[in-house]
């Protein structure tokens, strides 16, 4: 886990209403990307780690004979299961547990999915545990948005998120909450060197290339601001709405039509495997 910080239940508490709305996709495609990088042929079983609204688990299961999301949070799962129903996605299971409470008796796995989750674990642990749940040669997939080299700007006006995030360190103070706790030293990183020490084999990279310019009103930039754990809306408790009165008037100053142009960054997925049986 990040250093001096200890996960508790209220790290995205009140953010999953927000999360559909305020964060971005992941690029178009990605789905059958991955799907052709690991040559899946609608078998196998896929266990989402840290699913959250199941944004990656619901995109990718049609892959799948059966996909298995865990999160310990019940309002993330609640929101996977209303997007699980109206997608018809009739092979996903949600399961309510914290990465290091696996296996939690759910069996073997073709695939595990981290996307932009696998920093909130015990790391060594919850890798050592994810290695003993796949087959052998399965894959371990960690998914995040590709930021180096950052994206071209898009024409603006742009999402003023510099200033965005100025405004949640005067309602918060400095240093970046997380739940409970915070970040001093901000979120860890090294993460080829924590699945290599657990034993898997690196097997390649996929980038899949983004870059379309977006719409972002006013309201999907509020909402993205309270998907993020260090501005959940539990944080600034009786004084939330005073803090979303001062994030539109910036917003407003910014853009007075309450419209803001954003490019899709790239996807990237690493790719690990399970070493096969010898």
């Amino acid at each position: 886990m990040p250093e001096g910080w200890q996960w508790d239940e209220t790290l995205f508490a009140g953010s999953a209403a927000h999360y559909a709305r305020g964060r971005l996709p992941y690029a178009p495609g990605f789905a059958e990307a991955l799907a052709g990088a690991l040559g899946l042929d609608g078998g196998g079983r896929l266990l989402d780690v840290g699913c959250g609204p199941g944004v990656v688990l619901l995109d990718i299961a049609r892959f799948f004979d059966e996909a298995v999301g865990v999160d310990p949070d019940p309002d993330m799962l609640a929101e996977a299961r209303r997007q699980a129903a109206r997608r018809g996605a009739g092979n996903v299971r949600l399961v309510a547990a914290r990465a290091e409470e696996l296996p939690a008796g759910l069996g073997e796995f073709t695939v595990v999915v981290f996307a932009q989750s696998f920093h909130w674990t015990d790391r060594e642990r919850v890798a050592a545990l994810v290695l003993g749940m796949l087959e052998p040669g399965g894959a371990l997939v960690h998914v995040s948005e590709l930021q180096d080299p950052p994206a071209a700007p898009a024409p603006p006006p742009s999402p003023p998120y510099e200033e965005m995030a100025a405004l949640v360190r005067r309602w918060l103070g400095p240093v970046r909450r997380a739940g409970r706790g915070t970040l001093v030293d901000g979120t860890p990183g090294g993460e080829d060197l924590v699945f290599a020490g657990a034993g898997f084999e690196h097997a390649g990279r996929l980038v899949v290339p983004a870059g379309q310019v977006v719409e972002r009103t006013a309201d999907d930039l509020v909402a993205w601001t309270f998907s993020r754990s260090a501005s959940a809306p539990h944080l600034f408790g009786d004084r939330r709405e005073d803090f979303e009165r001062d994030l539109r008037a910036l917003l407003l100053r910014a853009a007075p039509e309450g419209r803001f142009a954003e490019r899709l960054p790239p996807t990237e997925a690493v790719i690990w495997r399970r070493p096969p049986t010898r």
